[in-house]
């Protein structure tokens, strides 16, 4: 599995949001998904069996497929923005494939996936589906939240998981000598 990197600025996270728009020519599907992943930290695969209805309710509750932890998630403004957006009647998922032909389904993981990979090369960062949890991670690092904090969002077993997950490097440690003088 190839390694993806977090988007580090909120510059960053709206102009890959608006690639992902402009390439997919007006169809705000996969900058939704962007948006709504960034804001909920979900891993790609619990993200898009989300339905419609759990996602009006404001609040998901979803018991993750690849750890099988039960996770509840309150929807914050970001999210249920696009919740509110994506509404419209006989929609059973949230981000539903609006062709013919898969009516009534998500839309698929290789599809956002290549969607993201895309963007990602247009920008030359190395972007994928779990750039959204990592940029999450990230962005709340970088905004003072504590890592046991971080780690607790996203479900991980330790502090340490975290910390390589959202890619503190050592460069970011040395950095500190000069950030932080007593």
């Amino acid at each position: 599995m190839q390694l993806v990197e977090a988007v580090k600025t909120k510059e960053g996270i709206e102009l890959v949001r608006r690639k992902l728009e402009l390439n997919a020519r007006g169809n705000e599907l996969y900058a939704d998904i962007w948006k709504f992943g960034i804001n909920t930290a979900l891993r790609i695969s619990d993200l898009l069996e989300i339905t419609l209805q759990e996602a009006q309710s404001g609040q998901l509750r979803i018991v993750e497929g690849k750890t099988g932890k039960p996770r509840t998630i309150k929807l914050n403004e970001g999210a249920q923005a696009i919740v509110k957006a994506r509404s419209a009647p006989g929609r059973v998922y949230l981000f539903e494939v609006d062709s013919n032909r898969a009516k009534g389904k998500p839309v698929s993981r290789a599809a956002v996936a290549k969607a993201f990979k895309d963007v990602g090369d247009e920008l030359g960062i190395a972007l994928g589906t779990h750039s959204m949890r990592k940029t999450r991670g990230w962005m709340m690092h970088r905004e003072g939240m504590s890592i046991e904090l971080i780690c607790k969002v996203l479900n991980h077993s330790s502090p340490a998981v975290t910390m390589a997950y959202i890619g503190l490097t050592a460069q970011d440690v040395a950095d500190t000598y000069d950030q932080f003088v007593l």
